[in-house]
């Protein structure tokens, strides 16, 4: 099994919490696991791990999954997972042409999702679209699992108010959001802890447990939306940055792009997400006659191999 980079861990009794969420995040990067895997992932005495086992199980927090003949003498190794019904979170994404809300298992496993293909609305219509959103996909949970609702993880773009006339947007739409901090908004309204996190980023963090950072701890993640945007992964942690955007790919400089749809740039440069995004996409699908009013639109065309599709990839591979 690969050994994920995950932190040192510490045997005081006065940073027990921190060693806890140090092995519930090698369980969660490495699938399954034994308890010396995670001695040894973890940097912890054996003593010290089979104590935050015995913990986390009671806890309902991981449970066992089978075992595992390493080729040795003696009993297999007995294999931990994350228990999926240990705890449950509300993921929202707000772009600015979807607003997305699932909620998901201790797993990481969706169990709902709700979506609105729309432009962003102000933020008292967005709010209460969300807010319905959460109510519905908590009905998904009996009472007992609704107890383990750890909280709302908020996900968008930082600056909605930016380069909307290289994206096609109508900038009246967006500078009501500015200095509107939406998820402390919904916290107070739900009573739920909401965390807020830079949209490329959060794709990049879920990206190291639950894609290529099973295998890599550093990497480089591409996150395409209405704009485009990522996140950089090294030493299986995501770094933000100093204003939390180290991934923003999205103004790099790049030439003008040969696409009859595009706009032409003032200068001589372009910037990558007037090519490399997907409100690029869809106003060259439009070009080309396609009626492309919502995300199944596109998706049609991108399922069918439409030949705009074909020429707008070969343009962001160019830029």
């Amino acid at each position: 099994m690969r050994s994920p980079h995950v932190g040192q861990g510490s045997n005081s009794a006065n940073v027990r919490r921190f060693n806890e969420r140090l092995l519930l995040q090698a369980l969660r990067r490495a699938g399954e696991a034994s308890k010396a895997d995670l001695a040894r992932l973890a940097n912890l005495t054996s003593t010290a791990v089979g104590s935050i086992i015995t913990s986390l199980t009671e806890n309902g927090l991981i449970e066992m999954s089978g075992r595992r003949l390493d080729g040795g003498r003696g009993q297999p190794a007995s294999l931990l997972r994350l228990a999926p019904r240990g705890a449950f979170a509300i993921g929202v994404r707000l772009d600015r042409t979807n607003i997305e809300t699932v909620l998901v298992d201790f797993a990481g496993r969706m169990i709902g999702r709700r979506s609105h293909d729309m432009l962003l609305p102000a933020p008292p219509l967005a709010q209460e679209i969300v807010q319905r959103d959460i109510r519905e996909l908590s009905g998904l949970l009996d009472k007992s699992e609704r107890n383990r609702l750890a909280g709302i993880g908020v996900a968008q773009p930082y600056n909605l108010g930016s380069w909307l006339s290289e994206l096609g947007l109508p900038a009246e739409a967006f500078r009501v959001w500015n200095d509107v901090d939406f998820a402390s908004d919904l916290g107070r309204a739900l009573g739920l802890p909401v965390f807020s996190e830079n949209d490329g980023n959060a794709a990049a963090i879920a990206e190291i447990f639950y894609g290529c950072g099973r295998q890599r701890d550093d990497f480089l993640y591409l996150f395409l939306g209405a704009a485009i945007g990522g996140g950089i992964a090294i030493d299986g942690d995501c770094v933000r940055g100093l204003n939390g955007n180290a991934g923003d790919f999205a103004v790099m400089p790049v030439p003008p792009s040969a696409l009859p749809s595009a706009h032409k740039p003032a200068g001589k440069w372009d910037i990558l997400l007037s090519r490399a995004s997907l409100i690029a996409l869809r106003r060259h699908l439009q070009y080309h006659g396609e009626k492309v009013d919502n995300r199944a639109d596109l998706e049609a065309c991108i399922a069918r191999g439409h030949r705009a599709v074909e020429e707008w990839l070969d343009d962001c591979i160019d830029a």
